[in-house]
């Protein structure tokens, strides 16, 4: 009978030393991810001190340095012997994760990045003009000139042409005026939606362009 050889796979010879850098590596961009969430957090109240009842915590410093694991109490220890708090970042990690920061300080400064944000937030209003058939210059004009503004201020535009009686048998005529509209305000303003009909009425939106 022939004999079979089995090929032997190389065993790595990986330093130890090497994979568990690699895995404090991994561990890092982890734990760094979380912070990173953390600071964008603002109606999830976090654990801090007492609160955290695990019997060890992995720490980073107030700087982001790591201090590795330790028992709860000695993490609180540290906290507190500098004025700071332990907050726990990473409750799903085993072991949770911890963040030594001044909490109080944290959170009103979370609360200032909030309040700007939202001050720097806008609505985006829809106003109306309303056209018609028989339209003037001076009354078109001035028209444009309302629209203009409504623009600049980051607004959005209606436009629209009521038709009454026999007018509904114009319809050319108010894709005429739409169009004479939008010509106008051209420079700042693009044509989001075109000009139609929808039972006795045609509108057309305008929005401002966008600033280069």
């Amino acid at each position: 009978m022939g004999q079979s050889f089995v090929t032997a796979r190389p065993v790595s010879r990986e330093p130890l030393w090497s994979i568990e850098r690699g895995r404090e590596s991994a561990l890092f961009v982890f734990i760094m991810q979380r912070v990173l969430e953390v600071l964008n957090i603002s109606n999830k109240e976090l654990q801090i001190n007492e609160e955290i009842r695990d019997r060890e915590v992995r720490v980073i410093d107030s700087d982001g340095a790591q201090l590795g694991i330790m028992p709860t109490a000695q993490a609180l220890e540290k906290a507190f012997a500098r004025n700071l708090d332990l907050v726990k970042i990473a409750p799903q990690a085993t072991p949770p994760v911890c963040k030594i920061i001044d909490y109080g300080k944290f959170r009103f400064e979370q609360a200032k990045r909030e309040k700007e944000a939202k001050k720097n937030q806008r609505t985006v209003d829809i106003k109306e003009i309303r056209l018609s058939l028989n339209i003037d210059t001076h009354d078109f004009d001035t028209k444009a000139g309302h629209a203009a503004r409504f623009l600049k201020e980051g607004d959005k535009v209606k436009v629209s042409i009521r038709f009454r009686g026999r007018e509904m048998g114009h319809p050319e005529q108010g894709h005429e005026i739409m169009k004479r509209f939008a010509e106008q305000l051209s420079d700042i303003a693009n044509v989001e939606k075109p000009a139609k009909l929808e039972g006795r009425t045609m509108l057309m939106f305008l929005a401002s362009k966008p600033v280069k």
